[in-house]
């Protein structure tokens, strides 16, 4: 057997590696990874029942597929790999509403992340950006200018964050001017989030900031989930990308949602802003 593999050879690294092409394929067989990752068939179906365990893959007869499933929704490496153009677009967007001098939150979200990106070059500074994200955390940990506060909590390596009683905790003993924040649905009014202690963090962040917005990509509107997170009206601003359906923003206006369309076609391209009243150009 080749081996294609360039990485360390450890189970860990190779079962990461491993989820990588899988996220990346949608499916795979076991022969195919035996071929690329150069181990035998035992030891592929090892590292398949490790990472289905986590909730990462689903294993089949002679391979294994992508699992859709809300755990698996929650995977970071998932998130990372998916809707990074319409994640960036609104992105973009939530950036023109930071001014230097601000407090504002990220949350563990991948959106958010685009907007630590953002951040990244350098023109919005003196900033104070607070957040419970690993990856954010060490994106923005070097960055001249941005006074960067890392929230505690127990470690959740399936999210790269800090999560928990101690960190909502240590969230209450703030207050920000933005909150930025994503869920994994919005339907009817309400955001919802399919994991009960993701939602206690989520809601300490959005009590704790004096302005929240929320970061979608289209795909999360006309959804459900398991919780509750907050109604929408909780947010000053709902930002989403231009593949949302007609019939979702119709959904929004029914219920009165300030929210802005944000282009996936790069920077100077329109935005559509709608909702119940003019919060959404307030700064």
């Amino acid at each position: 057997m080749s081996n294609h593999s360039s990485g360390p050879q450890g189970p860990a690294a190779r079962q990461a590696a491993m989820a990588e092409q899988v996220l990346a394929d949608g499916s795979a067989t076991a022969a195919e990874l035996a071929e690329r990752f150069g181990v035998s068939l035992m030891t592929i179906h090892r590292d398949l029942d490790e990472l289905e365990r986590q909730g990462i893959v689903r294993k089949s007869r002679g391979g294994v597929t992508a699992q859709p499933s809300g755990v698996f929704e929650s995977n970071v490496q998932y998130r990372l790999k998916t809707m990074r153009a319409e994640k960036a677009a609104v992105a973009a967007r939530a950036l023109q509403l930071i001014e230097p001098g601000m407090a504002i939150m990220l949350d563990d979200s991948t959106s958010t992340l685009e907007i630590a990106r953002g951040l990244r070059v350098g023109e919005v500074t003196p900033l104070t950006v607070v957040t419970n994200f690993l990856e954010a955390i060490n994106l923005l940990s070097d960055q001249r200018g941005i006074h960067l506060m890392a929230l505690g909590g127990d470690y959740d390596p399936l999210h790269s964050s800090f999560l928990g009683v101690s960190c909502v905790e240590a969230i209450e003993q703030l207050r920000v001017d933005v909150c930025f924040a994503s869920t994994s649905a919005v339907h009817g009014g309400y955001a919802y989030h399919q994991e009960q202690h993701i939602v206690s963090v989520k809601r300490a962040m959005l009590d704790a900031a004096a302005r929240n917005v929320l970061l979608i990509d289209h795909t999360k509107l006309a959804r459900v989930a398991l919780h509750r997170v907050v109604p929408l009206s909780r947010f000053d601003l709902l930002l989403v990308d231009d593949g949302a359906s007609a019939e979702a923003l119709r959904d929004l206006d029914e219920h009165k949602v300030t929210y802005e369309v944000c282009a996936r076609t790069g920077p100077g391209a329109p935005i559509v802003t709608k909702g119940s009243d003019d919060r959404a150009g307030a700064t």
